[in-house]
């Protein structure tokens, strides 16, 4: 969970990650975020989050992503 919250410090700095739980509703989040974070999740855990995962429910929260990320490194 570390090192996702150093990629999303990456993208908003000026954003507490281990509060904020509306990223995506609250508009924190745009496309271009949203295309730089798939890539760097890609990068660094080597999981590939499709189209069908982009839902606010996995993206709203670090907590949501990091729990997708799981799942996806557990085959799902």
């Amino acid at each position: 969970m570390e090192k996702l919250i150093e990629i999303l410090r990456e993208l908003h700095p000026e954003v507490d990650f281990e509060t904020e739980e509306h990223l995506i509703d609250n508009g924190i989040f745009d496309s271009f975020d949203i295309v730089t974070l798939v890539s760097e999740i890609r990068e660094e855990y080597d999981v590939t989050i499709g189209v069908q995962n982009l839902v606010p429910e996995n993206l709203n929260s670090a907590e949501a992503l990091y729990a997708l990320i799981k799942r996806l490194e557990d085959g799902e």
